[in-house]
């Protein structure tokens, strides 16, 4: 096995399939399988609704695979939802982006992972031109948080993957995760985080590129930031609203579909305050379901656009149906 340079998370989420496979070495350094140096095909992917009079388009940056045993609750009924959602270890999870049309703004919801997660992630620029618009064209990044599945893309080989984009923040994630005094005293798990959001995040402050704001803001027409923390110190949802239609972006709040939509107090290893980000996604759920709007986890299977019912006390995943660029009629 080698040891590949990359978050603990993508290492979490990137596991060995090997029966008896430690993952987590003695000294907290965890190991990475061997990987192809590339995969058979490059698969980029799109899909285009509209809210209201908004043009959104759900953007894949790959997949990458989740051990069940990260997720923490009852052991055997995670186990079981896994079992009759017939998902066998590990969980193939997508890694998704959005992109809003707003007026003469190109708006992107998160980065993706750059070339931190391996050949089967990175795929986000590649989706971006086979929807038809250049990297140069984005002229806003909004990240939910800065776990460097949602922001690695924003630096690769010491390029900005998009130029001439403004990234905005939470202030208290990006204050959170620039803080050495707050490294020092992180858990093992999540160290790395640190150091990644230090080389991802800091050229873009000194270039004077990142805008921060705090709590419920309204960041451009119709788009407002969502507090959700307890993923992260500042993880942020962002809703959209055009002609009575919403859409709400979710970033983390969802990891394994299969288990929470039954489960929504499962939570994740990597969760900074597991507590908070339980209680926030019983609350997104509750909401979601009451109002019928349109739902993006970033990490719901690919395009990862859907609705929620409410069934007795557990929630149902309505997808969005698939409907051909070609057609214009209803969704």
């Amino acid at each position: 096995m080698n040891t590949i340079r990359t978050s603990v998370l993508s290492a979490v989420l990137a596991v060995s399939c090997a029966a008896g496979t430690n993952t987590l070495a003695a000294e907290g350094e965890f190991k990475l399988p061997e990987l192809p140096a590339k995969l058979d095909k490059s698969q980029a992917g799109y899909y285009r609704v509209k809210i209201g009079d908004v043009n959104v388009t759900a953007l894949s940056d790959g997949t990458l695979l989740l051990d069940p045993s990260f997720l923490h609750g009852d052991r055997k009924k995670i186990d079981s939802l896994l079992t009759k959602n017939f998902v066998k270890p590990p969980i193939d999870g997508s890694v998704n982006a959005f992109l809003i049309e707003a007026g003469s703004r190109l708006i992107l919801v998160d980065a993706g992972t750059g070339t931190l997660f391996g050949p089967a992630a990175n795929k986000l620029p590649a989706s971006l031109r086979a929807a038809g618009y250049q990297p140069e064209q984005i002229t806003d990044v909004l990240i939910t948080h800065i776990h460097t599945d949602h922001s690695g893309g924003l630096l690769v080989g010491g390029k900005m993957t998009y130029p001439n984009a403004v990234v905005h923040v939470e202030k208290r994630e990006l204050d959170y995760w620039l803080d050495k005094q707050q490294m020092a005293k992180a858990r093992t798990e999540q160290k790395r985080f640190f150091t990644e959001a230090e080389e991802t995040m800091r050229p873009f402050v000194s270039a004077n590129k990142i805008r921060t704001f705090s709590g419920a803001t309204e960041l451009f027409p119709g788009i407002r930031s969502i507090p959700a923390y307890g993923h992260t110190p500042g993880h942020t949802f962002y809703s959209l609203e055009s002609k009575g239609e919403k859409i709400v972006f979710w970033g983390d709040l969802i990891h394994a579909a299969q288990v929470q939509f039954e489960s929504p107090l499962v939570t994740i290893l990597f969760d900074a305050d597991p507590a908070a980000a339980a209680a926030a996604r019983t609350k997104a759920f509750a909401d979601a379901a009451a109002n019928s709007y349109y739902v993006a986890p970033a990490h719901m299977s690919f395009p990862g656009i859907g609705r929620l019912r409410k069934e007795g006390a557990v929630y149902r995943w309505y997808p969005v149906l698939y409907i051909n660029d070609a057609h214009t009629g209803s969704r």
